[in-house]
């Protein structure tokens, strides 16, 4: 019988020819400064049009500064990307969210919040975590720049159709434990290319309780592991939160879609090609000690293992040389590591449900001597709203630093970078090696563990600090 898979792509197939990737409809395309400029300019040497305009959205994220924002920017080429991008909105028509516009943002937190992102749809984004929205029941990936070109003229793409993965969430989440230790969870137990070939439906009770925001955390990292997407079959927490949003159906539209949307789940007798279970009530906070979002354990009690116990030869090698680049040696209690810098943000962990459990922890403390902690809210909205909430206050009387949205720290594109040799505690999806700057050592955390870190000035168990 047929899958949330099954029956999204069904719906989307334009052509099927043998021996070829299927031809997809798309029915969202987004786009942002540093992956689209190469595909614009094919089309006007091409002398062809976008087909939909009115289906592609754009907004400046990556490459954009995080404080002084006058233009021009000071960078070059980021100032060149904005402009390429403006120039290429106003002249194939499709809308933009510029930096004077309130819902501009990171691009995978300012489509959902507008309602743009809808149970059914296919979405694709020069952005390879456009998986974020898979939380929605859409089935979403990111695309290369020929592949932004084709979207672009023909709103079709052709794709091969990957195998599905059951991860069944069972049990609540304990307090001081969040989404993000979830996704961590996954990923080390499939591996960084357990997941090749294949999307990743999330299932189960334990999915049922948690909020769209959480739901957003574990499907943008959900390529982590090498999966093409991550899936979530929309229930009623996902049409209470997206009802009255901007782009969303109202009225008679909006019943009619949802009545469809509550067939958008996979059959009960549905064969999946291989299955794994979370208990989620059973997790602790986590932090990833190697280069890759798999090389992760406990925060409380976790070792860094030593590489000659690791039985798979790509195993051992791959942890021999994340230690020689972290600067740890085997056996290192994580609680032992002391942190420089903190980042708050990103298309992971910069939504308001994100901010709110940093400033739990960091109200009424200090962040400690010598630890930067830079906080950069998800789009102009969540900025707003935080700051309605008091949230800024909280931090920066924390010590923090209050930034405008965008990317920020996630990674070394813009003038947030983690210097050579220093260690961050980050709530951003990669870890690899110069991520966030050349020669800087990041760990993947929480947003209430990335603010535990900051106050105590080591890796720290957050749950000592929340209520």
């Amino acid at each position: 019988m047929p899958s949330l898979l099954d029956k999204i792509w069904d719906a989307h197939v334009v052509e099927q020819k043998p021996g070829q990737p299927d031809l997809l409809y798309i029915d969202r395309h987004l786009v942002h400064e540093v992956t689209s400029p190469q595909a614009f300019e094919a089309l006007r040497l091409a002398g062809r049009k976008i087909r939909r305009p009115d289906l592609t959205l754009g907004v400046m994220d990556h490459s954009v500064p995080t404080c002084d924002r006058s233009r021009p920017l000071k960078d070059p080429v980021a100032e060149a990307q904005v402009a390429f991008i403006e120039k290429n909105a106003a002249e194939f028509g499709f809308t933009l969210f510029d930096l004077t516009d309130p819902r501009q943002g990171v691009i995978h937190v300012t489509m959902p919040e507008q309602g743009y992102i809808l149970p059914g749809l296919t979405v694709v984004c020069g952005d390879s975590h456009t998986a974020t929205h898979g939380a929605f029941g859409a089935m979403a990936f990111g695309i290369g720049t020929s592949e932004i070109e084709h979207v672009l003229a023909t709103q079709t793409l052709r794709q091969a159709k990957p195998k599905l993965i059951s991860v069944e969430l069972t049990g609540r989440l304990p307090q001081g434990v969040e989404a993000k230790d979830v996704i961590l969870k996954v990923i080390n137990m499939l591996g960084v290319a357990g997941g090749t070939g294949h999307a990743l439906e999330y299932r189960g009770e334990g999915l049922a309780a948690l909020s769209m925001p959480a739901r957003m955390t574990i499907s943008n990292m959900t390529i982590e592991c090498g999966a093409k997407f991550g899936l979530m079959a929309p229930d009623e927490v996902t049409f209470a939160w997206l009802k009255g949003r901007p782009f969303a159906p109202a009225g008679a539209a909006w019943d009619k879609a949802v009545a469809q949307w509550r067939g958008l789940k996979s059959d009960p007798d549905t064969t999946y090609a291989r299955s794994l279970s979370v208990d989620l009530s059973a997790l602790e906070p986590r932090v990833t000690w190697g280069t890759n979002p798999s090389q992760s354990l406990s925060i409380a009690d976790g070792r860094v293992p030593n590489p000659a116990d690791i039985d798979s030869p790509d195993e051992r090698s791959a942890a021999e040389k994340a230690l020689a680049y972290q600067k740890i040696k085997p056996g290192t209690a994580m609680t032992d590591l002391a942190v420089d810098y903190v980042f708050i943000g990103s298309c992971t962990n910069a939504r308001l449900e994100d901010l709110r459990a940093a400033a739990a922890v960091l109200k009424g403390r200090k962040v400690a001597a010598g630890v930067t902690v830079l906080v950069s809210p998800g789009s102009g909205l969540v900025k707003a709203e935080a700051e309605k909430e008091g949230l800024d206050r909280l931090f920066t009387e924390a010590g923090a630093q209050w930034r405008e949205p965008g990317c920020s720290m996630c990674l070394g594109m813009n003038p947030d970078i983690l210097p050579a040799g220093k260690r961050s505690a980050s709530t951003s999806n990669r870890n690899f090696e110069d991520r966030q700057g050349r020669g800087g050592l990041t760990h993947l955390v929480s947003p209430a563990s990335a603010a535990a870190a900051a106050v105590a000035g080591r890796f720290v168990d957050p749950r000592q600090y929340v209520k």
